[in-house]
């Protein structure tokens, strides 16, 4: 995936740099970079390979310095390489002529049992890459393998770095953890030095295939971690696929692979149960135009179902039909193809999308629960029939007896076969999960007789399911409700000035949107005319309705109090603030937390661990104790029944999902459920200053005359000279005085490092700081008072003056957040000590710090200096840090969690920061350290109930108190506890009122 530009006024090709950046891997850091470079002198074209992190400049620069400074401005992760990619044969000749000696640096193969797809490896990445020493990084997902450059003395720090994430890393070639100290050398991946024959020529080392395809398939019936790992399994021994990557909110699974086709994948899926269809595929087609191949569209009478559907749709202009080729072109004008991808699935077609230029939708609406009506009457027939059988048996008739047996089986046929399908799939794959142990229980209770039972076994767990998928629907819904809050359709003024109501999505950039009191904004956009207020809740949480005017920005989703606005729209329907917030908490539930890893990994020894148990106490007591073996094999299958993980594999994604929703409603943005866990053992939190702490821009705070003038005239004066400065001080004077006349100036100007001078009414005026004060001779001890009273302030003062007298003083500061003391004063209601690190003098930084009750502030502090403060921090413990991710960018990286400051509408922030608090609100911050308290508690409290259930059951099992459907019921009550205890984050409570509880 290579993209090469040429921009405009390009000249002859100049020199050549390349860069390595390791948080660019995606369209929208692609897009964040060119808008950046774009506007450079020198810069002439751009080439990215995103799958390897790479960016070539071609420029006339003297130095790439500057272009590695305009990357770090935008948060991007860059280092210039020494060089261009050298050739096989000429690393072999450096190799040679250098006497064959290798790098400096260390590689370290790592083994990471649990690293299986992309989001374990950005978080690898994030974590590794921010450790002084660490090179570079190589991933093989597949064989679960990770290379390590380093130049540490020992790969200790690296293992403490990825134990902390929940990965469960050990040295290659090491038994039982870190005990081996020897590494594994292998050769660099990019070069062929270690190819080299003695006098620097190459032997014939097949090259290894580059990363192909990306195909997203749609599964139905894959909602919860066990199909999830019944794929991960399958797919695993798939030859050519090289990463997974779920989504099981939205039924979708994205694969990376080397296929020329992706039927091998479907294939395997099909294998194993999963009900799937290719949603997109790679291929680009031309813009405003998809192609779908559709298998079924083989006669005329699937072409007329396909144009009744689809000729009516919003932004459809035009069909195209290969009925031989199975292929249907249609012409658009969408940013988004869901809606006729949807419409065609509708139909039983089953549409393959080839247009991978199309971003897939933020969010499927397209899933309910997948039960009918018809699966509610099933499971209701069955029920009747189970539990008839189980009162027939009681009544008299025998367990084994026709009707008996006959009812159980029905209800066996009607609510249970879907499962013993899965159980049978679960045994051909070798896959230990609740639907195989399921089966044999229920197969085994039927082997001795216990027909009831079986039927009543499989119908309850039936039904378990279904209501787990209800519970499921619940926290998926409260991710999905977002993009609901977008109305579908926006009131557009026409070429001709009608005002017009469109399709939302058909709403081209540019256009002019009107909203009325009381509606929701459609899209984002600048207000062009009118004044409101907007709620804006649903994008940054505020409770209160901010006031709006012109040049304001407003955002989709975000109410329209009153009065009437008309905007300007920015952002397409797709591209909107609140489609990028749904698709980043979309992502986030996808990358696994450490809790789910945890889980995962007990289960996986757990549940073999309990069947073998169970195969012991159905053959050990009647061979070496003469039991019975009814007796014996019964409370076995009990022991299996209850062995079954459900409840507490289910609990932790349901219990992350609500967490981030619960936070995304509030305006937290949170990237992922490590991030969700982690801001609980925060015990330190660093502040920038600027921007954080403070507004982030100077106003004037005092104008103090000390001649004749009045405070009025003063202001004029100094805002009259100031405005042809664009000193920030001069700006803030400007500001405060407003929109009044400015004096006429004549002979301005700029004195460096001191001030500015101008005449007015022929009478020349200064102002500047107090060394002109004093070259001017005006500085007398009441100024100088004045200065010094201002400056232990925190504020920056400048002295108004002719040649001969004083006549004012002004002062300017960065006004504290109002927000900011009641934020630090949470915090340490938490136990979490805040720090301020800033740029800003020592003295600016006390006063600042004294208003908002931090004790530890550190002025002066160079970038370097913040990230070994960060540093020093950590290794007290896990430590935050709050900046605007520019500037601040190696101590974010550096702190365990970095939060971005008012990311409402900024891109980078929403796809960089690991938590964006959407709103300028500090406050938000203890929020999300408390609903990060609340999410932990909740998990303890689930894994703690579902294993002792698990253990009082098992107890009951073995003593022969407990049977196959009380066994199931006390399953399925585990399952429903967990699952609705995690919904609770849900609940419109405020996280902090419950913090200490948690």
């Amino acid at each position: 995936m290579t993209a090469h530009e040429h921009l405009p006024g390009a000249r002859s090709p100049g020199n050549e740099t390349f860069f390595t950046i390791s948080d660019m891997d995606c369209r929208s850091e692609e897009a964040a970079i060119r808008e950046r470079l774009n506007g450079m002198q020198g810069v002439e074209s751009l080439v990215f390979d995103l799958p390897r992190h790479r960016l070539t400049v071609l420029h006339t620069l003297a130095t790439a310095e500057p272009l590695l400074d305009a990357l770090t401005s935008i948060g991007m992760q860059a280092a210039i390489e020494p060089g261009p990619a050298p050739t096989a044969a000429a690393s072999c000749r450096a190799a040679c002529s250098s006497g064959g000696s290798s790098a400096a640096s260390t590689k370290t193969v790592f083994v990471v049992s649990n690293m299986n797809c992309r989001n374990e490896e950005s978080a690898i990445r994030a974590r590794l890459e921010a450790l002084d020493g660490v090179k570079g990084l190589s991933f093989d997902l597949p064989a679960r393998r990770l290379v390590v450059s380093h130049t540490l003395p020992s790969s200790e720090p690296i293992l403490t770095r990825l134990r902390e994430i929940g990965m469960d890393a050990r040295l290659a070639g090491a038994v039982d953890g870190p005990a081996a100290t020897t590494v594994a050398e292998v050769p660099p991946p990019d070069n062929a030095i270690s190819a080299c024959r003695p006098c620097g020529t190459l032997t014939s080392t097949p090259s290894p295939a580059a990363n192909g395809n990306t195909t997203q398939f749609i599964i139905t019936n894959m909602d919860c971690p066990t199909e999830e790992a019944l794929i991960r399994k399958r797919l695993g021994r798939v030859e050519g696929v090289d990463q997974l990557e779920f989504d099981l909110i939205n039924h979708r699974l994205a694969v990376q692979h080397r296929l020329g086709d992706p039927a091998p994948v479907l294939d395997a899926l099909r294998e194993i149960g999963m009900k799937a269809t290719v949603e997109r595929e790679a291929g680009a087609s031309p813009k405003g135009q998809a192609i779908y191949l559709i298998e079924k569209m083989d006669c005329p009478t699937e072409e007329a179902l396909l144009r009744k559907a689809l000729e009516g749709l919003p932004g459809v202009s035009a069909l195209q039909f290969d009925l031989l080729g199975r292929k249907l072109t249609v012409a658009h004008t969408l940013d988004d193809l869901a809606p006729v991808t949807a419409a065609i699935g509708r139909l039983g077609m089953s549409p393959v999308l080839q247009d991978s230029s199309q971003p897939a939708p933020s969010v499927t609406r397209e899933f309910g629960s997948g039960i009918s009506k018809m699966q509610w009457l099933k499971m209701g027939a069955a029920g009747v029939l189970a539990l008839g059988a189980e009162a027939m048996a009681y009544g008299g008739f025998g367990e084994s007896s026709l009707p008996v047996v006959g009812a159980s089986l029905a209800a066996i046929a009607l609510g249970g076969i879907e499962t013993l399908k899965k159980g049978w799939i679960a045994l051909r794959t070798l896959s230990l999960n609740m639907n195989l142990l399921m089966t044999i229980a229920v197969i085994g209770a039927a082997l001795i007789g216990q027909w009831p039972e079986a039927a009543v076994v499989i119908w309850l767990f039936a039904i378990a399911e279904m209501i787990e998928a209800l519970s499921l629907d619940r926290a998926r819904n409260a991710i999905r409700s977002l993009m609901e809050l977008a109305p579908e359709t926006a009131l557009v003024k026409q070429p001709d000035g009608r005002w017009e109501e469109v399709k939302a999505e058909t709403v081209d950039l540019g256009a002019l949107v009107r909203v009325r009191p009381g509606e929701r904004i459609a899209l984002d956009g600048v207000i062009r005319s009118g004044a409101s207020a907007v709620n804006q809740a649903p994008i940054t949480g505020e409770s209160m309705p901010v006031a709006k005017e012109v040049g304001d920005t407003v955002f989709a989703g975000t109410i329209n109090e009153r009065g009437t606005l008309e905007f300007e729209v920015r952002s397409r329907k797709g591209n909107t603030t609140l489609d990028r917030i749904a698709r980043s908490v979309q992502e986030a539930q996808g990358q696994r937390a450490p809790t789910q890893r945890f889980v995962d990994r007990f289960a996986s020894i757990y549940t073999p661990l309990v069947f073998a148990l169970a195969v012991g106490i159905a053959v050990i007591p009647p061979l070496f104790f003469g039991g019975v073996w009814s007796d014996w094999a019964y409370k076995a299958l009990v022991m299996l029944v209850i062995a079954c993980p459900c409840a507490l594999v289910i609990s932790t994604p349901v219990t992350v999902v609500s967490g981030l929703a619960a936070a995304a409603r509030r305006g937290i943005l949170v990237k992922g459920g490590l991030y969700l866990e982690q801001g609980r053992l925060l015990r330190a939190v660093a502040l920038d200053k600027t921007g954080t702490l403070t507004h982030g821009r100077p106003a004037l705070t005092d104008t103090l005359p000390v001649g004749d003038l009045s405070q009025a005239e003063v202001l004029r004066i100094a805002a009259s000279i100031d405005a042809l400065s664009e000193h920030p001080v001069a700006t803030a004077i400007v500001r405060a005085y407003g929109d009044l006349p400015h004096a006429t100036v004549d002979r301005f100007e700029a004195l460096a490092g001191r001030g500015v001078k101008g005449d007015i009414d022929g009478q020349t005026y200064y102002i500047g700081n107090q060394r002109l004060a004093t070259e001017l001779g005006v500085a007398s001890e009441a100024v100088r008072a004045q200065l010094e009273r201002l400056e232990a302030e925190a504020k920056t003062a400048v002295v108004l003056s002719t040649d001969k007298v004083a006549l004012a003083v002004l002062a300017v500061a960065d006004t504290v957040r109002d927000s900011s003391k009641e934020a630090v004063a949470s915090l340490k209601r938490l136990g979490v000590e805040p720090v301020m690190l800033t740029g800003d003098n020592g003295k600016t930084a006390a006063a600042v710090a004294k208003l908002v009750g931090i004790n530890d502030a550190r002025g002066d502090l160079l970038p370097q200096d913040k990230l070994e403060a960060i540093e020093r921090l950590a290794a007290q413990g896990p430590v935050g840090m709050v900046g605007d991710g520019v500037n601040d960018a190696p101590a974010l990286a550096k702190s365990n969690i970095g939060f971005a400051m008012g990311a409402a509408g900024t891109d980078t922030a929403i796809e960089t920061a690991d938590v964006a608090l959407m709103q300028d609100d500090l406050r938000k911050l203890p929020e999300f350290i408390a609903l990060s308290r609340r999410v932990g508690g909740v998990l303890k409290a689930n894994i703690a109930f579902a294993i002792g259930t698990k253990v009082i059951f098992m107890v009951l099992a073995f003593t022969g108190h407990a049977s196959l459907w009380l066994a199931i019921l006390a399953d399925m009550g585990a399952s429903l506890v967990v699952v609705f205890n995690g919904l609770r984050l849900l609940r419109s409570s405020k996280p902090e009122d419950r913090s200490h509880g948690a």
